[in-house]
């Protein structure tokens, strides 16, 4: 593991042949279309861990109980092809060893890579932008170009909630696709969009991605590219709740701590969720 430099992840202090869940960040935004600064938000989100107490009572569960490893973040390339074989390389090492990747970016385009690793059948994804550009800025590995790789790198089935932002050419595309857009979840609610995902993932591998920017801008506006009119952090954590359980693979993208801190405290404590969520539903 030597192209890690360490800086955990509150309670990630079990040994890496030990831990069940192993966390690493890919700072990198060299994509980034906006606003750059992804490239702090794994260690923004790792600082303010630490402020959360060990004992998550909505689960009546103590994280440090869970094997958490933290890798440290990746020592990351200037190209964005090289960072996602980067980030699928070490991704495939964790499934390989038997362990839930938990990946801490850093820009939406590193999502590619790791979900590589796995080609679940499912993708569910919480996200302002839709991510289906066929390229962007000159590469077809843009952040903005996400959603349309990881479909055409074997999902078989895309669930896009929250999305509000987009082309006519994109939103063509999600014809084909599971979207649910801000407003769709505001009128509908989540739980009943839930409950249909949930019935059209039952069996099947999934992987869980959530962007930063799927919450609306006025909550939480540390982000590179902020949309308002959208979904709630409570709404983010019912679907870690939910469909958390289910995944082969997390991540969570596109936290840019340029605000006071509360997008970074908000990714911290839905990793927390997600962790606790998904060792309790798949404890043997």
């Amino acid at each position: 593991m030597q192209y890690f430099n360490n800086n955990l992840f509150a309670d990630a202090d079990t040994p890496y042949q030990d831990a069940r869940y192993v966390i690493f960040g890919v700072p990198f935004d060299g994509t980034t279309s906006f606003m750059a600064g992804t490239r702090d938000g794994p260690d923004a989100i790792r600082k303010v861990s630490y402020n959360f107490e060990q004992f998550l009572p909505e689960f009546g569960y103590t994280l440090s109980e869970a094997g958490i490893h933290d890798l440290g973040n990746l020592e990351v390339a200037s190209v964005p092809e090289d960072v996602i074989s980067a980030v699928e390389e070490i991704t495939c090492q964790i499934r390989k060893d038997g362990k839930i990747p938990i990946v801490l970016g850093g820009e939406h385009s590193i999502t590619l890579g790791s979900y590589r690793a796995f080609s679940s059948e499912c993708f569910v994804v919480c996200d302002a932008h839709l991510d289906l550009r066929e390229e962007f800025g000159n590469t077809p590995y843009n952040h903005a170009c996400i959603t349309r790789r990881v479909n055409e790198a074997g999902a078989k089935e895309t669930f896009i909630i929250g999305a509000r932002s987009g082309t006519e050419e994109e939103y063509e595309f999600a014809k084909n696709l599971n979207l649910y857009s801000a407003d769709c979840v505001r009128e509908r609610g989540i739980t009943d969009i839930l409950d249909e995902i949930s019935r059209k993932i039952a069996g099947r591998s999934v992987y869980l991605s959530i962007d930063a920017d799927a919450i609306d801008c006025c909550l939480t506006p540390g982000l590179g590219t902020p949309e308002p009119f959208g979904i709630t952090h409570f709404d983010v954590r019912d679907v870690i709740r939910r469909i958390g359980p289910l995944a082969e693979a997390f991540d969570y993208m596109e936290v840019c701590p340029i605000d006071a801190g509360q997008t970074a405290a908000v990714a911290a404590k839905l990793i927390r969720e997600f962790i606790a969520a998904h060792q309790i539903k798949n404890e043997k």
